[in-house]
């Protein structure tokens, strides 16, 4: 397939591209600067030149292909207090893919959210799949993000082959700069590796390279309306990363009180207090995936995360 992916560049593109050349296909990637243009090109991939606000570039890509991975978020306009910005800019783009690939049957696949999704017990993949079925217990923001979602899985009426990978919170491995790269420069900075209350909060997590995986199985064979978990581990308790973390920077692990959370680690805090582990049973039956790489906790031991410049 001659396949268009936003966020090429990224966390998770990065990864994907290879994944991808290497089963076969042509990668057209878009690029919103010189070093990620370089960057894909020096991967094998092809590229157009453009951001999520360049509609008709998108729209001339997302016709040319054969299908459509899409993974770029507006993460620094998101987190700098823009969130409804970001997701609005998010919804535009799937509705105009919608539009780009109406009636072909062509895939769309889409990026979403697994944290949140359901408390206290293993959501699945049959949990949030409708506007009524949204989680009360998200942070405010994210639950534009699952209308989104919804819009993606809405166009499997017209006739695209569309499905939404929901990623856990940490899509881990070298190079992460992410939630636990945020949580281990907290706890540097704070001299303590913390938990909120008694820590037991669980988190999905995955390797990039699995995650990768996924998202080229799931444009190769998903059907029309899927909604596919990336978790290979279902939840990794927040204290036992805490443990990690305080062991390789050499401080204490302790509890912060639910009270003192929004203090001691800021805007992660609502994301840290969530029970909010994920089964992926459907997702690995339905397209024979099987995680490989080193689960969370590995991975953190492995050291590169804690390295001397890192977060």
């Amino acid at each position: 397939m001659r396949v268009f992916v936003t966020g090429a560049s990224g966390w998770i593109g990065s990864a994907l591209v290879p994944e991808l050349i290497g089963a076969g296909h042509q990668v057209v990637g878009l690029a919103r600067s010189d070093a990620s243009a370089a960057a894909l090109k020096k991967a094998g991939a092809d590229t157009v030149s453009g951001t999520l606000d360049d509609l008709d570039v998108l729209r001339e890509a997302a016709e040319a292909s054969d299908g459509v991975i899409h993974l770029a978020f507006k993460h620094d306009l998101a987190f700098s207090g823009g969130f409804q910005d970001a997701a609005d800019a998010d919804r535009r783009t799937v509705e105009l893919f919608g539009e780009s690939l109406a009636g072909s049957g062509r895939p769309l696949l889409i990026a979403s959210g697994l944290i949140g999704v359901a408390s206290g017990r293993p959501s699945t993949e049959a949990d949030g799949r409708t506007p009524d079925d949204q989680s009360a217990h998200l942070p405010g923001g994210p639950r534009t993000r699952m209308g989104t979602a919804h819009v993606a899985l809405a166009l499997a009426d017209r006739n695209i082959r569309s499905s939404v990978v929901r990623l856990p919170p940490t899509v881990h491995g070298e190079g992460d700069n992410g939630f636990m790269a945020a949580l281990i420069g907290i706890a540097r900075d704070k001299g303590v590796a913390g938990y909120i209350g008694d820590g037991t909060q669980r988190w999905p997590a995955t390797h990039r390279g699995d995650a990768a995986r996924l998202f080229r199985l799931a444009l190769e064979g998903a059907p029309a309306g899927s909604v596919l978990h990336a978790s290979a581990e279902d939840g990794v308790p927040i204290r036992s990363v805490a443990e990690v973390i305080g062991r390789h920077l050499d401080v204490p692990t302790r509890s912060v009180p639910a009270e003192e959370a929004a203090e001691h680690f800021t805007w992660l805090s609502g994301f840290l207090g969530l029970d909010s582990p994920a089964s992926s049973e459907r997702t690995r039956d339905l397209l024979d995936w099987h995680p490989t790489e080193p689960g969370l906790i590995e991975d953190l031991d492995k050291g590169h995360y804690f390295r001397a410049g890192g977060q």
